[in-house]
């Protein structure tokens, strides 16, 4: 019973016991009495139930996959012709092979480089046109996440922020794997960052949520992992929740389980588990909101553990034990494997970043999940990413590449800038408008890569010292390899060429006879 509950009842007691048991009560304390009765009736009455109100209304179920973004080949999220999650969690920021304290993606780019190598900084914003929204994953099983190497804790705070600053994200994610990843010392710096970060994004009027993604059992967080959670919840984190890694067992299945069943068994236990933390934390939650702070990410399709297969008929009664338990957050791993593998794949048995190895249609997976979503939206097509785009005049100097000409033809994958956002071409192209509607994106030889960003401008041509090849002559006869000087720029001949000007427009930029050097 609640306090209002007790008192009532007290009350209640009071007006019904014998006369002589009763204490004489004066009119005063008679009249106080029916006061208290009626404002804790009105407590039981209306506030209990604006209570439960409130409960489902702050209710928050989402759906948020995983996106390999190193992966090859590249998984295009922003375009919702690919895929029709809107939110989705990019994996994975860890230490830079030579610099600990330096963040890059999968080891393999620096922010900068992953800006222009995987055009990721656009297809981020293209997102975003989309009225999508991505997080990003720091950790992942390969690799070292920052807090493993780099030990300056200023730094290990500003690797963090620097990340979270240029996505401009509200939500990161940690996801904490392997013993180099999770000793005593590495975690409690961890933990420090993270809280500081948090902190004086709090104190901007920038709030950031923090999701920490670990392995689990049957019998939920091993105890690696429940030394991780207290670390961040004894460090003052404010945690969104767990995510539990829901895949990966390492047994055969019991006789008559499911994947689902086996990732019912390790969400409740895992229930308990993060009650038990907040309690010892001095924070303690109550079961229901114990629920809103997990979340689940199984492997889709085949998992590393051959006796492994997560169906798509799993995803569903995963869907149905969400719901009905209220968890905040469903993922899966990934958006990239989202397809069946095809006949030309041998071996369906051995995982793939590409295709999940079971009968799918394409994003089969996600649009089961993406029904959990309180929030669920679905796109096709190509969606045009303003109402005022098509009055915007394109400027050549803050454009990052040559602005869409309808007499010039464009081979495959070329990329222009047309009403202030970057297209490429899917095939050899003349004419056609890049934002011109279509019904289906199989009609358009255009994809939309994303908006031009602020601050870009032309890539500048290399020039080379004066003297470094001969200067390019109208009447000379060049055969494939010379080299020549024409306005600062060197150039090689790719065939037989003459009078052709090195570096002029041409209408297939393919056939030109000339090619830019950028070195000696």
């Amino acid at each position: 019973m609640t306090p209002e509950e007790h008192a009532y009842a007290a009350a209640i007691d009071a007006v019904k016991r014998p006369p002589s048991q009763r204490r004489k009560l004066s009119w005063v304390r008679v009249l106080a009495i029916a006061l208290a009765v009626a404002a804790v009736l009105a407590g039981v009455v209306g506030f209990r139930p604006g209570t439960r109100h409130a409960a489902v209304a702050a209710t928050v179920s989402s759906f948020s996959p995983y996106v390999d973004v190193t992966a090859t080949p590249q998984f295009a999220f922003e375009d919702p012709a690919q895929s029709s999650s809107t939110s989705v969690v990019l994996g994975f920021v860890v230490s830079a092979p030579s610099a600990a304290c330096q963040p890059s993606w999968g080891g393999a780019y620096s922010l900068d480089a992953a800006a222009t190598g995987i055009d990721l900084d656009r297809r981020i914003a293209r997102l975003g046109q989309r009225g999508g929204q991505v997080s990003v994953s720091f950790g992942g099983e390969a690799n070292s996440e920052l807090s493993v190497g780099c030990t300056d804790p200023t730094q290990l705070e500003a690797a963090y922020q620097s990340v979270v600053d240029r996505y401009s994200v509200s939500t990161i994610d940690l996801d904490i794997e392997g013993a180099a990843a999770s000793t005593p010392e590495v975690d409690a710096r961890r933990a420090a960052a993270i809280a500081a970060l948090q902190a004086a994004r709090q104190a901007a009027g920038r709030p950031l949520s923090v999701w920490l993604t670990l392995p689990v059992g049957t019998s939920g967080l091993t105890d690696v992992g429940r030394a991780v959670l207290n670390s961040l919840l004894g460090a003052q984190v404010t945690l969104t929740g767990v995510n539990a890694l829901t895949m990966d067992y390492g047994q055969a299945l019991p006789a008559g389980a499911t994947m689902a069943t086996m990732a019912e068994s390790a969400l409740s236990a895992l229930h308990q588990q993060v009650s038990d933390a907040y309690s010892a934390a001095g924070r303690p939650i109550d079961a229901n909101t114990a629920w809103q702070h997990i979340g689940a990410t199984p492997m889709i399709g085949q998992n590393d553990t051959t006796a492994e297969r997560f169906e798509l008929s799993d995803a569903q009664e995963l869907v149905n034990f969400a719901r009905s338990h209220h968890l905040a957050l469903l993922s899966m791993w990934s958006l990239n494997r989202d397809q069946s593998c095809g006949p030309n794949y041998p071996n369906v048995e051995i995982v793939s970043d590409a295709c999940s190895g079971v009968s799918e249609s394409p994003g089969a997976f996600t649009n089961t999940f993406a029904a959990f979503s309180t929030s669920a939206s679905t796109a096709s097509g190509q969606s045009s990413p303003s109402a005022s785009s098509a009055t915007t005049i394109d400027n050549p100097e803050t454009s990052p590449y040559q602005i869409w000409n309808p007499s010039q033809a464009y081979p495959v994958n070329t990329k222009v800038v047309w009403h202030h956002n970057v297209y490429e071409s899917k095939w050899y192209t003349q004419g056609d408008t890049p934002d011109a509607p279509v019904a289906a994106p199989t009609d358009t030889p255009w994809t939309l890569i994303g908006p031009v960003l602020p601050g870009e401008h032309p890539a500048p041509i290399p020039t080379l010292a004066a003297g470094t090849y001969p200067a390019w002559a109208p009447a000379q006869i060049y055969i494939g390899g010379d080299r020549v000087m024409y306005h600062g720029v060197g150039y090689q001949a790719k065939w037989w060429t003459q009078g052709d000007v090195p570096g002029a427009p041409a209408q297939t930029p393919s056939n030109t006879p000339w090619q830019t050097l950028a070195t000696p």
